[in-house]
């Protein structure tokens, strides 16, 4: 049986995450070095362009409306299905889908 420290485990652990995200992993021996060459991916935050627009939990008018927000406020979108937006409103909820017509991103 093979024996490898914890910090060897996770250094090997993050080299793999890292290079599934398409980043490159530099390590060393020692503590766990880890150097990334890629940028990190950050959240396109989008703002609601319309007062009482619908925020949903599915990407769909067949889905529940879960409250309304506001022109102004911003979400960081997370994903997108057709027409519908996923993200986390900033101060409020997270998960719920807009229609892209509400929003400026």
């Amino acid at each position: 049986m093979i024996r490898i420290s914890r910090a060897a485990a996770a250094l090997a652990a993050t080299a793999a995450l890292f290079t599934l995200a398409g980043s490159t992993v530099a390590a060393a021996t020692g503590p766990a070095t880890v150097q990334r060459t890629a940028p990190a991916v950050q959240d396109v935050v989008c703002t609601v362009n319309d007062n009482g627009v619908n925020f949903r939990g599915g990407p769909g008018t067949n889905y529940p409306v879960l409250g309304q927000v506001n022109k102004g406020q911003k979400m960081n979108a997370k994903g997108r299905e057709g027409s519908w937006v996923m993200g986390d409103l900033w101060g409020g909820r997270t998960g719920v889908w807009i229609h892209v017509a509400y929003l400026t991103c």
